[in-house]
């Protein structure tokens, strides 16, 4: 495999230095989490190898929210390890993949990084980041081994329901082929919840983590869920050769946490509820800018109208450099830089305010 590093890695806030900026719009979750608001029991824990497959009661607990056996369940460091262990196992260079495009950029890297042929479908800002299923499903065929898609996406916040999801596992069944289903915001939809997506057919894999929904991105928990034991043998095989189990420590400090999840989830929607009424003024106050209203997640996809003459590497460097601000542009998507990544679930109100005002302040002072 031929690795490379990718924009939205190389340009992070991490990267950068979170002490450097002052209005941080560019986080994909929600507010960071802080260990002494847990109230965690962990004093008497033994730190030992654990369980391969993950921490037993955290899979049952992941579980009994879907009807599914712990066995289903595989916990990894993070969504991002589940979907390197998915990629891997199931594409090589003679694979065909089918992959929204835009999308979090390891659903893209991973799968070029093995060689595999590559077939995007594209999610349009002027259709307001609808899928065209007739077009995908006429692009599924006896090649394909994987379907890969997000849903609430990353980043335009678009949710896709059973009326796309039962139509694609049908074909995917009758082609042999398997379907992803990227699920990481799953707990932040803001309407119907559809099911999760790998309790329809044992040739879904969902995938999910408390990153980005539940702003603990720093245990490096997540997991991959799948109904076929065939499979998941294949993933439990490839999870013990890259890092054999996961942290001890991460995995119980994940499953106090999600004992109490419901607890958490009305406070997470409160707060992104504020932000989102926040930008939805702004926005009718800014005539520069436009956006998609996402349905669920912690960020949205906003462009600079088309109409607008802007030098777009004078307005980063300004928004950076002058207001301190910091907002995912849209190379790290492999789109034009009038789009960019708004993320409303990290940053606080009045920080989250300043940094749109800063956007503005930001076009006022390239255009003057």
């Amino acid at each position: 495999m031929k690795y490379q590093r990718m924009p939205i890695e190389v340009e992070s806030p991490e990267e950068f230095g979170y002490e450097k900026i002052a209005c941080n719009l560019a986080e994909s979750s929600m507010t960071d989490r802080v260990f002494s608001e847990l109230s965690l029991q962990l004093k008497d824990l033994k730190l030992a190898y654990g369980d391969h497959r993950g921490h037993r009661r955290l899979r049952e607990l992941i579980a009994s929210w879907y009807g599914i056996e712990p066995n289903d369940v595989l916990i990894t460091a993070g969504a991002a390890a589940a979907l390197f262990i998915i990629s891997t196992s199931l594409l090589t260079s003679q694979s065909h993949l089918l992959v929204m495009h835009p999308n979090y950029a390891t659903n893209l890297e991973t799968p070029r990084a093995i060689g595999c042929h590559i077939e995007t479908i594209p999610l349009l800002f002027e259709q307001e980041f609808n899928l065209d299923l007739l077009h995908l499903l006429s692009h599924i065929h006896s090649k394909v081994s994987l379907v890969s898609l997000t849903s609430p996406h990353n980043p335009s916040g678009k949710v896709f329901g059973m009326s796309v999801l039962e139509p694609i596992i049908k074909e995917v069944l009758n082609h042999n082929s398997y379907l992803l289903v990227d699920e990481t915001y799953r707990d932040l939809n803001f309407g119907i919840q559809p099911p999760l997506a790998a309790t329809l057919a044992s040739c879904v894999i969902s995938v999910s983590s408390v990153s980005k929904a539940f702003g603990l991105p720093g245990l490096r928990i997540g997991w991959l869920i799948c109904r076929e034991s065939q499979l998941m043998n294949t993933f439990l095989a490839a999870k013990e050769q890259i890092f054999i189990c996961n942290s001890i420590l991460d995995e119980e400090i994940a499953y106090q946490f999600l004992q109490h999840k419901e607890e958490w989830i009305p406070q997470m929607k409160t707060h992104v509820g504020h932000n989102i009424t926040t930008l939805k003024k702004w926005l009718q106050q800014e005539p520069r800018m436009e956006w998609v209203e996402p349905e669920g997640g912690a960020v949205c996809l906003m462009r600079i109208r088309p109409s607008v003459s802007v030098d777009l590497p004078l307005f980063y460097q300004v928004l950076q450099q002058d207001f301190q601000t910091w907002i995912g542009p849209g190379h790290w998507f492999e789109l034009d830089d009038r789009y960019m990544r708004v993320g409303f679930g990290w940053p606080q109100q009045t920080e989250f305010s300043q940094g749109l005002s800063n956007v503005s302040k930001a076009l006022d002072h390239i255009q003057t």
